[in-house]
C-alpha cells in the first residue's frame, strides 16, 4: 500500500521543532545548522549518497525536465558547464500570459493555510532538497564552475541554511501581530464600546527570483522561501547558464506543494530562449509584485528605477577592501588572505579586491615589514598554497565565463605584476578553463590607478594598493564604501585606534567588517542564523541576507475589526 501524502498537520507536526530551533539560533546569533556539511553524512534515511547523487545527475543528461506548470509552450535549453560538459538538458518555456493566471489562482488557499503551515511546508521542500544535496551538488558543479567540495557545501547545506533562515525571519515577522484581539475602551458609566478584530498577513503578489550564475541556490534560496512563506507565488527565472540548479529546487517545492493540497504553480520555471531576455519583460508586469536579484549593478539599478509597482532587492557589484595596517600573527594572516583570494578564484561578491597596504610598511609579530615585503610574502603565500595542482583545482574550480578570463588577462597591464597567474589543467576536465589570481601593484595617489583600484573586477584579480599612512588607508575605505559599496570589509591591525577608526567607517558607512581573522574563517564566509551578508545600506547591496527588513515587506497585515457579539 502506498504511503499517505502528507497533510499540513503532518508537516507542522514534523518539522515544528526545527522552526523552534531556527527561531532560536536567530536569536541567540549562535551556531546551529541541521543541514550536514559533510558529503559522508549522506546516504541514508532517504538521502543520496555520493555515488546515487552522481548517478542522478547523470541521468539528467541529455532530458528533458517536463514540470508540469501551467502555459508551457515549448522546451528550452543550452547550458554548457565550465567544465565543458553540454548538458543538453530542456525546460519549459512559459506562455506568461497564461502562468501567472494560474500562479495567482492558488494565492487565496496558500494565504488562508497561515503562517506556521506555510513554514512546514516550506521546511518539507528544504528537506527534500537536503535528502538530494549530493545530486544538488553537481548541478551547482556543473553550472557555476565551483569545485565539488565547495558546490557540495555552499551550493547545499549552506544555501540550504539560508533558505531556512528566511523562513525562520518569515514566520516570527507574521506571528508578531496575533491573528485574533478583543479591544474594549472603558466610557465611565457607559458600557464599554467592545470589538473583535482580526489581523491576516497577506501576500504582495508574485514574487519573481532572477537568479545570478554563480551561487544559483545560495543566493536564490532566501529570496524564494522568504517570499512563499510569507504566502507569495514565486516564478523562478534562473540565469541561462544556470538553470539546472534552480529547475531542481522548483520541481521539488511543486511536488511538496501538491502533496500538501496546494496549488503547485505556486512555484514556477521561467526559462528562455538563447538571447530572449525574459528578465526585464517580466519585472515591470503588473503582476510581479516582489523582485529578488543578485548580479551586476547596471541591471540592479536599471530593476530598481523601471520595477516600480514591485518591492526590488538587489544584490549588486561592489569594491571588498582590506585594510593591512599591522598584524600580531604574520604566518596567520597571510594564509588567511591567501585562501581568501583563492577560493572559486575570487568569483564570490564576498572576495577581496584591494588591499591598502602603507607604503612605509606594517608591524608584525616577526618585525617591521615594508609594504613591497608584505606583497611578496602574500604572492608566495599564494603561490605556496596553490603550488599543487590538485589542491588548486579543488580550491579554485573553473573559471564561470569568458569575461572573468578577459577580465583576469587584462589587469596583469594595470600595474606590476606581483604574483602572476598561471594556467592549471584539469586532467578529470580537461576543457576547464582554470587559473590561479592574479596581484598587481598600484600606486593608490595615481589617478590611472584609482581608475582600476575603484571599480570591481570580478574574478581572481587584487591589487596591494599603496598608501601613504593608516589614516589614508581608512579614508580610502570610507569612500571606496560610500561611492562603490562593499560587501565584505577586513582589516588587519594591532593599534586600537585604527582598529576604532575602521569600525567607525564600518558603521557609519553601513558595511560588514571582520578584523585580526587568521584562523580558519575567512572574510569572503558567512554564516546563516548568525552572519549577516550584506547590509543593505552602501552602493553595494539594498538589502542583507538576512534579517527583518528582508522578510517584513513581502506581505501586509489586513484587519477585519467587527462589533462583539
Amino acid at each position: 500500500m502506498a504511503a499517505a501524502e502528507p497533510t499540513a498537520h503532518d508537516l507542522i507536526a514534523k518539522h515544528r521543532p526545527t522552526l523552534d530551533q531556527a527561531l532560536e539560533a536567530i536569536r541567540t546569533r549562535a551556531y546551529w545548522s541541521p543541514h550536514p556539511e559533510h558529503p559522508k553524512a549522506y546516504g541514508e534515511n532517504g538521502s543520496l549518497s555520493l555515488a546515487e547523487g552522481k548517478a542522478a545527475f547523470d541521468a539528467l543528461l541529455g532530458t528533458r525536465l517536463d514540470l508540469g506548470q501551467a502555459g508551457t509552450d515549448d522546451f528550452v535549453g543550452g547550458e554548457v558547464s565550465p567544465y565543458g560538459i553540454e548538458l543538453g538538458i530542456t525546460y519549459p518555456h512559459a506562455d506568461i500570459e497564461a502562468l501567472l493566471p494560474a500562479m495567482r489562482a492558488g494565492m487565496r488557499a496558500w494565504r488562508d493555510a497561515g503562517a506556521e503551515v506555510r513554514a512546514a511546508v516550506c521546511l518539507e521542500i528544504l528537506a527534500r532538497i537536503s535528502a538530494r544535496t549530493h545530486e544538488f551538488a553537481h548541478a551547482v558543479m556543473h553550472t557555476s564552475g565551483q569545485a565539488f567540495m565547495m558546490a557540495f557545501q555552499a551550493g547545499g547545506p549552506h544555501a540550504q541554511d539560508r533558505g531556512l533562515e528566511a523562513v525562520a525571519y518569515a514566520y516570527a515577522e507574521q506571528v508578531r501581530t496575533p491573528d485574533a484581539a478583543q479591544w474594549s475602551k472603558p466610557q465611565g458609566k457607559r458600557d464599554p464600546l467592545v470589538l473583535d478584530k482580526e489581523f491576516t498577513p497577506v501576500a504582495r503578489g508574485i514574487a519573481l527570483l532572477i537568479g545570478c550564475n554563480t551561487f544559483p541556490t545560495w543566493n536564490g534560496y532566501p529570496g524564494l522561501f522568504a517570499s512563499l512563506a510569507t504566502g507569495n507565488p514565486v516564478l523562478v527565472k534562473p540565469h541561462p547558464r544556470a538553470v539546472l540548479p534552480l529547475a531542481l529546487t522548483v520541481q521539488v517545492a511543486r511536488e511538496v506543494l501538491a502533496e500538501a493540497g496546494f496549488a503547485p504553480d505556486l512555484v514556477a520555471l521561467a526559462a528562455e530562449r538563447d538571447g530572449e531576455g525574459i528578465a526585464k519583460t517580466l519585472a515591470v508586469r503588473p503582476e510581479i509584485r516582489i523582485i529578488d536579484y543578485t548580479g551586476s549593478t547596471a541591471f540592479g539599478d536599471w530593476l530598481e528605477a523601471h520595477a516600480r509597482q514591485a518591492q526590488v532587492y538587489t544584490e549588486k557589484a561592489g569594491v571588498n577592501t582590506v585594510v593591512i595596517d599591522g598584524t600580531d600573527n604574520y604566518k596567520g594572516m597571510l594564509a588567511n588572505l591567501a585562501f581568501s583570494l583563492s577560493l572559486y578564484s575570487g568569483q564570490m561578491c564576498t572576495t577581496p579586491q584591494n588591499l591598502l597596504v602603507p607604503r612605509e610598511g606594517i608591524t608584525t609579530d616577526e618585525g617591521p615589514k615594508s609594504y613591497d615585503e608584505v606583497v611578496a610574502d602574500l604572492a608566495r603565500s599564494v603561490g605556496g598554497l596553490l603550488g599543487d595542482d590538485a589542491r588548486a583545482n579543488g580550491l579554485l574550480g573553473a573559471l564561470v565565463n569568458p569575461d572573468v578570463k578577459a577580465r583576469l588577462e587584462a589587469a596583469a597591464g594595470l600595474g606590476e605584476v606581483a604574483l602572476a597567474s598561471r594556467e592549471i589543467s584539469n586532467p578529470e576536465f580537461p576543457d576547464a578553463v582554470v587559473r590561479t589570481p592574479v596581484i598587481v601593484k598600484l600606486d593608490g595617489t595615481k589617478p590611472d590607478a584609482e581608475a582600476a583600484y575603484m571599480s570591481e573586477c570580478f574574478g581572481p584579480v587584487s591589487f596591494a594598493v599603496a598608501v601613504d599612512s593608516a589614516q589614508d588607508a581608512v579614508d580610502l575605505l570610507r569612500r571606496t564604501v560610500r561611492e562603490k559599496g562593499a560587501m565584505t570589509v577586513g582589516a588587519y591591525t594591532t593599534s586600537d585606534e585604527v582598529a576604532g577608526a575602521v569600525e567607525e567607517v564600518c558603521l557609519e558607512e553601513c558595511a560588514q567588517l571582520s578584523l585580526n581573522l587568521t584562523g580558519g574563517v575567512y572574510v569572503n564566509q558567512t554564516a546563516a542564523f548568525s552572519d549577516f551578508h550584506g547590509s543593505g545600506g552602501n552602493p553595494a547591496a539594498n538589502a542583507a541576507l538576512c534579517d527583518g527588513a528582508f522578510v517584513a515587506n513581502r506581505f501586509r497585515v489586513v484587519e477585519v475589526r467587527r462589533e462583539a457579539v
